[in-house]
């Protein structure tokens, strides 16, 4: 079922995965720190971050590329994933926080809370955590598809309405008395599993661990797509009503793929916190949701290895540019939004396999001239 999933495009993308899994750790370990070729740590922090981005665009184009669902609120299943994973390294620091409280994470002994919330037990374990990791953005997916699509909410007004979504989650994270940070959100981490966090063999970890969940993601998304289901959420998106009048369920397939995206999406968050460092309310902004969409249409809607460059092209040039021009990040934001859809409308990826095939279409013979 694998082996039928993958295409040549697909495998070439899992062969540069498992290239960078390899090369990346060798050129931060084995190379020496005066060498040229050597990989800074900051660097591999950087590309995992970049990667995590891709596993989130990817279960974007999961559910707008076939399905026809535009989510302006896959932010905050990301978020999600990544608060469940804060919340578990909070855990693991128990007395060397500042404030030594081996139960209490050091902001909750700054507000002056008594014992731990209800909702932060079992988070000092790592499986509970993951499977959070999972829960947490999914059961939020199943509850809000299960009234958006059987009330045939579709097009602007589903955006919409993920939008506010992601906003009201937002709002409420920044609130103190929730109990996840309020805006400083959680920070400070220490180590995961036992392993130092600032070790460089730690960041090579994570990164491998990030491809490696990349390429789970990209192989199950091209399982589901290539599958007869598959088939059926390309028809949801072309023509919704009449694949309803076929007779297909069409509530249980959008429900289906939009709870797998969510649980894809929260894993990248898990695997972003731990890499970044810090895990706050303003990863819930709309304009966070706003931004993955662009990753997909400029990469190419619908392709998943073209939604992953284009995340990572998008968050590259994101880097480059806040640091020599700030002041016009945002601009340029937007302006590749206008140029892609102007005159990319099926991304990189689709304009460079246009470009391949007119170029291998042999040339045109001459007409026939007529007999003298």
């Amino acid at each position: 079922m694998i082996l039928r999933a993958l295409d040549t495009r697909s495998a070439i993308f899992l062969g540069v995965l498992f290239i960078l899994a390899v090369a990346v750790p060798f050129l931060n370990q084995a190379m020496t720190p005066g060498s040229a070729a050597h990989l800074p740590s900051f660097a591999v922090s950087l590309l995992g971050k970049y990667l995590c981005y891709a596993l989130l665009a990817v279960a974007l184009d999961l559910v707008w590329g076939y399905c026809g669902i535009l989510s302006l609120g896959h932010g905050a299943f990301f978020a999600l994933g990544g608060y469940a994973m804060g919340m578990h390294l909070m855990r693991e620091i128990g007395d060397r926080g500042v404030y030594a409280n081996p139960l209490l994470p050091d902001f909750m002994v700054f507000l002056n809370w008594k014992e731990l919330p209800w909702f932060w037990h079992g988070f000092d374990m790592f499986w509970f955590a993951m499977i959070m990791v999972f829960l947490a953005p999914g059961a939020l997916a199943f509850l809000f598809g299960w009234f958006a699509f059987r009330s045939r909410v579709t097009g602007v007004y589903l955006s919409i309405i993920t939008q506010a979504l992601t906003y009201a989650l937002m709002l409420a994270f920044f609130r103190n008395e929730m109990g996840f940070g309020g805006n400083n959100g959680l920070t400070d981490f220490k180590d995961v599993l036992g392993f130092d966090l600032q070790s460089d063999a730690t960041r090579c970890g994570l990164f491998v661990a990030t491809v490696a969940a990349l390429a789970f993601g990209f192989v199950l998304c091209r399982i589901i797509t290539t599958s007869k289901a598959g088939k059926v959420l390309v028809a949801v998106r072309d023509a919704e009503s009449r694949t309803r009048f076929l007779g297909y369920r069409v509530e249980g397939f959008k429900l289906f793929v939009f709870v797998v995206s969510a649980m894809l999406a929260g894993l990248a968050g898990a695997l972003y916190t731990p890499q970044v460092g810090i895990i706050n309310p303003s990863e819930f902004s709309p304009a966070n949701s706003i931004e993955i969409v662009i990753w997909v249409a400029l990469g190419g809607r619908g392709s998943l290895v073209g939604a992953a460059i284009g995340a990572v092209l998008v968050s590259l040039a994101k880097t480059l540019l806040t640091g020599w021009f700030p002041e016009l990040w945002l601009f340029a934001l937007g302006g590749l939004f206008v140029l892609a859809t102007l005159f990319l409308p099926r991304g990189v990826l689709g304009a460079v396999e246009g470009i391949k095939l007119r170029r291998s279409r042999p040339a045109r013979e001459p007409a026939p001239q007529p007999a003298e």
